[in-house]
C-alpha cells in the first residue's frame, strides 16, 4: 500500500496537479483512519487531503481509478448474446441507477467482448471506440424516451444522457485500466489525463477551454495591475499637508510638533499590448485578447495593438462581453495588420514607432507578446530600445519554450537583451511571470 500511495502521489504531480509533500504525508495519516476496502471512500480520502481545485478533480479521478481499480480480477465471463439482445440490455442499464454495480459489470463485459481489437502488426490493444460503436447507446435515447413531450420529456432526456455519459467513462476507465495492467501504469499515466487548465498551452487551447481560461485570467490581471502601480521609494513617506500641519501647531503654541502629509491617491496605469497575430501563434493571440478584456478593468487606459509584418490598432474591436473568438475574427479580417503574411518584427517596431509613439509615456506599462521569429528580417532591437526608454515598465511574453529561442529564425535574445523576456505557454507560467516582477 506503501508503494501504491507514493506511486499515485507521483503521478499526480507528473500530470500537473500540484500535490505538496505535506499534502502527501497527510493523504497517508488520513488512510490509518479509513477501511482501506471501501473505495469510495478511499477515493473521498485522497481527495480531500490532495485535490485543491475543482478543476483539478477529473484528472484526479482518472488516476485513482488507473492505481485503485474497481477490480483487478480475470476477465469477466464472455458474453456471446446478440448485440441487438446487448442494446436491449444496456438500455434498461440506461433507465437505472448508473452507480450500481449491474452497470459497471456490464461495462467491463462489453470491453472484453468488443474492445480488444489489432492495433498494428502482431499486437493488439484495448480501445472504446469499438465498444461503443457496437452498442450505439446515443441510437437508444428514442427507444428510451418513449411518447413523451414538454417537460416530462426534457427530464427524461436528460437523465438518459447523463446515464450514457455515465457508461461512455464506465467504458473508458476499463479500457485505461486494462492497458495499464498490460504496458504498466506509469506509460499511460501521462497520455490518460490532460494537464490542468492554468498548464495547458496557449498554442493549442480550444474555444471550449479559453472559456476556462477566462476565469483564470481575470484574478491574474488584478495581481498584474497592482504589480505594475507606480512605487514609491523607499523614505518617500507623501507630500506635507501644509494646512493641516499649521493648524495642528496652534495646539502647541505655533510650533508644528507633528507634521501632517496628504494622503497618496492610487496610481491606476496606462497600458499598451502589442501582440503578434500572426498564423503560428494563433492560440496565443486568443489569449491575448483573453488577458486585454480582463486588464481593461484594471487599468486606467488600455491601448491594443496586433501585427503580422504591419501593425494597426485593435482597441475597438474590444466591446464589454464580446466573444473572444469573434474579436479575432474581426480583427484578422478588419485591422490592417499583414500585407505579405510573414512576420517582420523589425519593420514592425519601425512603423509602430512611426505611427504610435505617441501613446507610450512615463506612466505607460508597455506588454509585448510574441515569439520573436522574424523570418530573418533585421531585428531592429534599436527602434525597441528607443520604445522601452518611453515606458514606466516594459515587459515581453513569449509562448515558445525557452530551449526553442534562438532557433531558426528565432532572434528572441537579441530582443531579450533590451526588454525582459519571459517564458509564457500557460495560466501557470503567467501566474510566475506576476509573481516575478514584484
Amino acid at each position: 500500500m506503501i508503494d501504491r500511495h507514493i506511486g499515485f502521489v507521483h503521478a499526480l504531480r507528473e500530470t500537473g496537479l500540484p500535490v505538496s509533500l505535506a499534502e502527501g504525508l497527510d493523504a497517508a495519516h488520513a488512510l490509518r483512519h479509513i477501511d482501506l476496502a471501501d473505495r469510495r471512500t478511499l477515493r473521498e480520502a485522497y481527495a480531500a487531503t490532495l485535490v485543491k481545485r475543482p478543476q483539478h478533480r477529473e484528472g484526479f479521478d482518472v488516476l485513482f481509478d488507473l492505481w485503485f481499480p474497481s477490480t483487478t480480477q480475470g476477465p469477466p465471463k464472455q458474453r456471446d448474446d446478440d448485440p441487438e439482445d446487448l442494446r436491449s440490455e444496456l438500455a434498461e442499464l440506461l433507465r437505472g441507477d448508473p452507480s450500481a454495480p449491474e452497470f459497471r459489470a456490464f461495462a467491463q463485459a462489453m470491453v472484453e467482448r468488443f474492445g480488444r481489437v489489432q492495433a498494428g502488426p502482431g499486437r493488439q490493444s484495448w480501445f472504446s471506440y469499438p465498444v461503443l460503436r457496437a452498442l450505439s447507446p446515443q441510437t437508444l435515447i428514442a427507444r428510451l424516451l418513449g411518447e413523451r413531450g414538454g417537460l416530462p420529456e426534457k427530464l427524461a432526456r436528460q437523465r438518459v444522457t447523463t446515464n450514457i455519459a455515465a457508461f461512455e467513462a464506465e467504458v473508458a476507465a476499463d479500457v485505461r485500466r486494462r492497458i495499464a495492467e498490460e504496458q504498466g501504469r506509469e506509460r499511460i499515466t501521462r497520455s490518460a489525463v490532460r494537464p490542468p487548465i492554468d498548464r495547458r498551452d496557449f498554442l493549442r487551447v480550444t474555444k471550449a477551454e479559453l472559456a476556462e481560461m477566462r476565469r483564470e485570467i481575470h484574478p491574474l490581471a488584478r495581481r498584474l495591475a497592482t504589480r505594475l502601480s507606480m512605487k514609491h521609494k523607499k523614505g518617500d513617506r507623501g507630500r506635507l499637508d501644509f494646512r493641516r500641519t499649521v493648524r495642528a501647531s496652534l495646539q502647541s503654541g505655533g510650533v508644528p510638533l507633528a507634521t501632517h502629509l496628504k494622503p497618496r491617491r492610487p496610481h491606476k496605469p496606462e497600458l499598451v499590448v502589442l501582440t503578434d497575430a500572426s498564423d503560428s501563434v494563433a492560440g496565443f493571440a486568443q489569449f491575448t485578447l483573453l488577458l486585454t478584456f480582463a486588464l481593461r478593468e484594471q487599468f486606467t487606459k488600455v491601448r491594443a495593438f496586433a501585427f503580422v509584418d504591419t501593425v494597426d490598432e485593435i482597441t475597438k474591436y474590444f466591446a464589454p462581453g464580446a466573444d473572444v473568438l469573434d474579436a479575432v475574427t474581426r480583427m484578422t479580417t478588419e485591422a490592417d495588420i499583414s500585407r505579405f503574411g510573414r512576420t517582420d518584427y523589425g519593420h514592425v517596431l519601425k512603423t509602430f514607432e512611426e505611427r504610435h509613439a505617441s501613446v507610450l509615456t512615463p506612466k505607460t506599462s508597455l506588454l509585448i507578446l510574441g515569439d520573436a521569429r522574424s523570418n530573418y528580417q533585421p531585428p531592429n532591437t534599436e527602434t525597441l530600445k528607443r520604445l522601452t526608454e518611453k515606458v514606466r515598465h516594459a515587459y515581453w511574453l513569449n509562448p515558445e519554450p525557452r530551449n526553442q529561442w534562438d532557433t531558426g529564425d528565432s532572434v528572441a535574445s537579441g530582443y531579450a537583451a533590451v526588454i525582459p523576456m519571459h517564458e509564457c505557454r500557460n495560466v501557470h507560467q503567467l501566474a510566475a511571470f506576476v509573481e516575478e516582477i514584484v
